[in-house]
């Protein structure tokens, strides 16, 4: 009979097909980079292609991953998430703000690591932030509790009426708990798969105000 590990081995990995690319003339720094092979996952129709995972350390010292969008890259490469300080990556972020984010873009075999700590935005920004969101979005976000244990369908239905009452007196409320952060780098890896394994990658360190370039074994 054949077993999980042996189904596992029959299906097909690195499927996707990698754009031609220079590794001699890439930038001096990864965002100009990073934002190439955005707009080539964009062009592409990848879907969710502002989608990354989130890795995060909590209290205990576990660690914690979860998939989010990024909402801007900055001048200076910061990777800019919003999220509530309820919730369980809001408060990993508050503990302990190192963190790290992967992206990966199956149909072009790619995928970009980032490894940084995190910066809480201005009151401002965060609140500018919240309200962009959807209706929806912001009621769900404005009646809190993220990430916490649910008691029934009556409690949500309650704290989403309340919220959305609050919404409609004030368009303009927002909720102090929301936060938008940015991600600051320390390392940015660019990975392009082979299905022979012979991977391509590279690495840029921050050195100061500048970034060092690295090519590493697949």
């Amino acid at each position: 009979m054949q077993t999980l590990r042996d189904e596992l081995r029959t299906v097909p990995s690195i499927v996707g097909t990698a754009p031609d690319f220079d590794w001699a003339s890439t930038p001096e720094g990864p965002r100009d980079f990073f934002l190439g092979w955005l707009r080539d996952a964009l062009d592409a129709g990848v879907a969710e292609a502002h989608a990354a995972t989130l890795s995060t350390v909590d209290s205990d010292g576990f660690p914690d991953a979860r998939l989010l969008i990024i909402k801007d890259v900055t001048d200076d490469c910061g990777f800019k998430i919003a999220t509530s300080d309820e919730s369980a990556k809001g408060r990993q972020l508050l503990h302990n703000p190192h963190c790290a984010l992967t992206f990966y873009w199956s149909p072009l075999a790619r995928s970009v690591r980032v490894r940084g700590i995190a910066q809480r935005a201005s009151a401002t920004e965060s609140a500018e932030d919240f309200l962009a969101r959807h209706p929806q979005a912001r009621a769900i976000a404005l009646a809190g509790q993220q990430s916490s244990v649910l008691v029934s369908d009556t409690a949500l239905d309650q704290a989403l009426t309340q919220a959305k009452a609050a919404l409609a007196a004030n368009a303009v409320a927002t909720s102090p708990q929301w936060a938008v952060w940015k991600i600051v780098p320390n390392s940015v890896e660019f990975w392009q798969g082979e299905p022979n394994r012979d991977h391509q990658r590279l690495r840029y360190i921050r050195a100061g105000s500048t970034w060092d370039k690295q090519r590493l074994w697949p």
